[in-house]
């Protein structure tokens, strides 16, 4: 899952918030310098990773992309997700995309001194450019594809991955709606 799906899964805990947004940004043994909660936080980021990539239903995709994307296709199928959530929101949110981003920007903006420095820097742009529901739009997924392929150091061909999307769209759509809601039930039991 990527960072809409992450940021979904921490439920309405500031500082799960926080740690589910900052684990992927810093090594284990820096950890410790965070608070309990926060801890907390980054143990479900990384819960939803592994869980996330040995599920079957999410191997199905990634077993599609494979060919394409190779060493990629984990996390071409985790943005792909993060379009997916936002395509299904209403199955698995009460309020708006957008009010949910604008309740998430406001938390990652008020805790901003916690972010590890290279979060700290892409942060304030990200939020500018509002986006986390523009992993909905074919626009947005596009942008974010394209961004990947640049920043990879191996042949990747992200931007693809729109396409592959397009292409199975059944396939994706149905083996996501059969996956997130396991892993909705996964997390809550980890913050509970």
């Amino acid at each position: 899952m990527n960072f809409l799906a992450h940021l979904f899964l921490s439920g309405q805990d500031e500082d799960i918030i926080v740690g589910n947004m900052i684990a992927d940004f810093i090594r284990n043994k820096e950890v410790g310098h965070y608070n309990i909660r926060v801890q907390k936080g980054i143990m479900i980021h990384r819960f939803i990773d592994r869980y996330t990539d040995n599920h079957p239903e999410v191997r199905k995709g990634t077993h599609r992309l494979r060919p394409h994307h190779r060493k990629y296709a984990p996390v071409v199928i985790d943005l792909l997700y993060d379009h997916l959530l936002v395509h299904n929101w209403s199955i698995y949110a009460s309020e708006s995309i957008n009010d949910f981003s604008d309740k998430i920007y406001a938390v990652l903006e008020k805790r901003m001194d916690e972010m590890p420095l290279k979060l700290k820097k892409r942060l304030p742009n990200m939020i500018a450019a509002d986006w986390l529901p523009k992993y909905g739009t074919e626009k947005g997924l596009r942008h974010v594809l394209e961004i990947m392929d640049r920043r990879s150091r191996f042949p990747s061909d992200f931007a693809s991955g729109l396409k592959h999307l397009k292409d199975d769209f059944e396939f994706y759509n149905e083996e996501f709606n059969t996956f997130f809601p396991e892993m909705i039930r996964s997390v809550d039991e980890m913050v509970l």
